[in-house]
């Protein structure tokens, strides 16, 4: 398989971690909210909305790169 082959399962699986990793940071924002930290939780979920406004470009490109040509 040549490389080039090999770039649309890699980005799948960053993508992959990426949502994971959002998911964490997220359990972990509604903890610190909990615990009377409401800015703090307001400011990461702030961040996290770039993480979902590019999901759907991410998803996009991958289907893009994944489709037999």
């Amino acid at each position: 398989m040549p490389n080039s082959d090999l770039i649309p399962s890699l980005l799948s699986k960053l993508n992959e971690n990426l949502l994971a990793i959002e998911a964490s940071i997220m359990e972990l924002t509604n903890w610190v909210e909990q615990q009377g930290g409401t800015e703090v939780a307001e400011n990461v979920r702030g961040a996290l909305d770039t993480l979902d406004r590019n999901e759907e470009f991410i998803k996009l490109t991958l289907a893009v790169l994944m489709a037999p040509d």
